[in-house]
């Protein structure tokens, strides 16, 4: 079975519950296939968590969700120890960060110090507690949501810890033909909340999963497309609107989405096209505006797209 099958396997049963979101479907399962991260921008009631829900029932894996507050410890994520008094010696208690897919709802509303408390785990796949290492599930993968509306109580996210998300995607409201789809397909399941009670069945094993992430590796990168993902990771350091361009671990992750890409594609290698498709999920978070740029009202999308117009495309 290729890894596109096993791709639009895992897209049919989200498409049961997932309306007018195709974009944010797929890039999750890039991130997925990729072992990346996904950050979600979106207004509230925009399916973000069902997403997650639905995509760890259709891999049959395990999900576990977080509400970032102010309040909220390091410890109640990655875990902290507790005193037994029968062995008089101290257990560690795993936190919520051991398990297949994380959902950290609101990010952006936990302290730094909170927020700095998943970056070994989404870079290292590991937890390090009083001198020991707690090795995590595999795969992994961070679902992180922010409300772009609601500033107060925020604590912005810094670039170190943007920078380990593979994607950040908007997730807008849906066209008119998809809410309606919404409304009359889940207005008599209002209750429900579980994907598996929505219909959702797990296609895929967590075996065929880690099959298909070994399938995206060697997937066949020439050296001109490698030369133009350099040049447009370039571009962004060049272009003065941008005070911060991207990183090496940028263009790197630009490879391995655009890999991803290739396969769901049914091609074992990859065009200068599915770089273009994934360039500015992967680039927006990554860049820092120049203040002349803010103050003229740009935006990360419209200049990473000038970078674009401006790189040659390899034929």
């Amino acid at each position: 079975m290729s890894l596109k099958d096993v791709y639009v396997r895992i897209k049919e049963q989200m498409n049961k519950v997932i309306y007018g979101q195709d974009e944010v479907v797929e890039l999750a399962l890039v991130a997925l296939f990729s072992s990346g991260h996904l950050l979600l921008e979106g207004v509230p009631g925009t399916a973000k968590t069902l997403l997650v829900r639905t995509l760890a029932s259709a891999v049959n894996l395990d999900y576990s969700r977080v509400q970032m507050t102010p309040d909220l410890l390091p410890g109640d994520i990655t875990g902290s120890s507790v005193f037994r008094e029968d062995t008089r010696s101290f257990e560690f208690i795993r936190g919520a960060v051991f398990t297949n897919f994380l959902l950290a709802d609101e990010l952006n509303r936990a302290s730094a110090r909170t927020q700095s408390a998943l970056l070994e785990a989404m870079q290292e796949l590991q937890i390090t507690y009083g001198g020991n290492t707690y090795k995590l599930p595999d795969p992994f993968v961070v679902f992180a949501t922010q409300n772009p509306v609601e500033q107060e109580g925020t604590y912005p996210l810094p670039i170190a810890q943007l920078d380990r998300f593979m994607f950040k995607v908007l997730v807008d409201y849906p066209e008119a033909d998809s809410e309606e789809q919404i409304l009359r397909g889940h207005h008599a399941t209002a209750g429900r909340n579980n994907p598996v009670q929505m219909g959702v069945e797990a296609v895929v094993t967590p075996e065929e999963l880690i099959t298909a992430r070994d399938t995206i590796r060697e997937t066949f990168v020439r050296d001109e497309v490698i030369t133009y993902v350099r040049k447009l990771v370039q571009g962004t350091r060049d272009d003065d609107s941008l005070s911060v361009g991207a990183s090496p671990r940028a263009g790197l992750m630009l490879l391995m989405a655009a890999k991803s890409m290739a396969r769901f594609a049914d091609r074992d290698y990859v065009t200068p096209d599915d770089v273009k498709n994934v360039f500015l999920p992967t680039m927006r978070h990554r860049v820092v505006l120049s203040p002349m740029a803010e103050m003229e009202g740009a935006s990360p999308d419209t200049l990473l797209e000038n970078v674009m117009d401006m790189v040659e495309v390899p034929r």
